[in-house]
C-alpha cells in the first residue's frame, strides 16, 4: 500500500471518523492485492497481473487486440427512462447523468471519446459508480488527475461513491475538485418545493465497507430514493431498505462477451440478467452500467462501453 499523507489522514477521520477512516485504510493494508479470499468473491483476477499479460498475449497472436482495443474507445451515451409513482411531480423530467468504471489510466482514448459526448449533454445530476483506477493497489495520483480532467466537462452537482479498485485516500482529492463523495450517506435534493434522495454505500464488492442502514436511517420510508453502489450485488439489501433505483456498475458488462452480448464473466456473485443494463427486483428498478473504461486488457468485444442518461418521469 502506498505510504499515508499524515494530513490525509486527519482529513480522513474528520470527514468519515476514526472508526471508518482506519478501518478501511487497515483492510486496504492487508488485502488490497490479495487473490484469493476477501469480499464477495474468492477469486479476484483483476489482482492477478501475470493472468492480465496472458490474456494480452492470446489476443495478440489471435489477431484480435488491436480489434478489441479499438472497441474500447468507442463508448457510446445510452438514454434509459426510469418510472416510479413515487416520484414527486416536480422531479418529472429529471436527469442523472451516469459514469461508471472509468479507470482512467488505461482507457485514455475512452475518456476522449466521454469530454466529447459530455459537450453536446444535457442532465441535472452527475453520479460516478466508482472505479477510477486502474489497479487495485500502488499509486493514485494518476488516476485522481485522469478523474480531474473528466470533472472539467461535467456540470452541475457531482455525487460519487469508491469501488474495489479505489483507495479511500483519492477522497478528500476529489471532494476538493467538487465531487461529493456518499460513503454509507445520502443527500437531499430539491426541486419545486420536494424532495429526493440521494445515497451511497462504500465498496461492497472486495472491501465490504457498505452500510445500507447507516445510509437509508434518515430517508423516510415512502420517500423517492436512489441508491449509489459500484457493484450490484447488494440489490436485494437495496430492494429491502425501500430504495426506489439502484444504480451500479463493476461488471463491464462483462467487457470481453460472446456474439449477441453473452458474458464470459461478470465478475460479481448475481443473476446475469443483471449484470447489464436495467432490471427489476420487487419494486425497486435497477441499473448495471457497462462502464466507459476497461481494467486487466484494454479490449472490449461484444459490450460497447457506455455512459448513461437516466430520465426520471412518473408513469404516463
Amino acid at each position: 500500500m502506498t505510504p499515508i499523507d499524515d494530513d490525509i489522514l486527519v482529513t480522513l477521520e474528520k470527514r468519515l471518523g476514526r472508526l471508518h477512516a482506519r478501518q478501511r485504510l487497515g483492510i486496504e493494508k492487508d488485502h488490497e492485492a490479495q487473490i484469493f479470499g476477501q469480499g464477495l468473491n474468492f477469486f479476484h483476477l483483476e489482482n492477478a497481473t501475470l493472468s492480465h499479460s496472458l490474456i494480452r498475449g492470446v489476443l495478440m497472436l489471435t489477431g484480435l487486440y488491436w480489434r478489441g482495443l479499438s472497441n474500447s474507445a468507442k463508448v457510446e451515451l445510452n438514454h434509459n427512462r426510469i418510472a416510479s409513482a413515487v416520484l414527486p411531480e416536480s422531479f418529472d423530467g429529471f436527469t442523472i447523468l451516469h459514469i461508471s468504471d472509468v479507470h482512467v489510466e488505461m482507457s485514455e482514448a475512452a475518456m476522449a471519446r466521454v469530454a466529447e459526448l459530455l459537450r453536446g449533454a444535457s442532465y441535472d445530476i452527475s453520479v460516478l459508480t466508482g472505479d477510477y483506477r486502474a489497479q487495485t493497489f500502488g499509486p493514485y495520483a494518476d488516476a485522481v488527475a485522469g478523474v480531474g480532467r473528466l470533472r472539467e466537462y461535467l456540470t452541475g452537482p457531482i455525487y460519487g461513491v469508491l469501488g474495489n479498485h479505489d483507495t479511500i485516500c483519492m477522497v478528500p482529492a476529489f471532494e476538493e475538485m467538487g465531487i461529493r463523495m456518499l460513503l454509507n450517506e445520502q443527500e437531499r435534493i430539491e426541486r419545486g418545493g420536494a424532495v429526493i434522495h440521494l445515497a451511497g454505500v462504500d465498496d461492497a464488492h472486495f472491501y465490504r465497507m457498505d452500510n445500507i442502514e447507516k445510509a437509508a436511517h434518515s430517508i423516510p420510508h415512502d420517500a423517492f430514493s436512489i441508491l449509489l453502489s459500484h457493484t450490484p450485488e447488494i440489490y436485494r439489501q437495496a430492494a429491502h431498505a425501500d430504495f426506489n433505483v439502484l444504480l451500479s456498475g463493476h461488471t463491464h458488462g462483462g467487457q470481453m462477451c460472446l456474439p449477441g452480448g453473452i458474458p464470459v464473466t461478470l465478475n460479481c456473485g448475481l443473476p446475469r440478467a443483471m449484470g447489464n443494463g436495467s432490471f427489476k427486483h420487487h419494486d425497486m428498478i435497477g441499473y448495471t452500467s457497462a462502464g466507459a473504461g476497461v481494467c486487466i486488457v484494454p479490449a472490449r468485444f461484444n459490450c460497447p462501453p457506455e455512459i448513461t442518461l437516466h430520465h426520471l418521469h412518473r408513469p404516463s
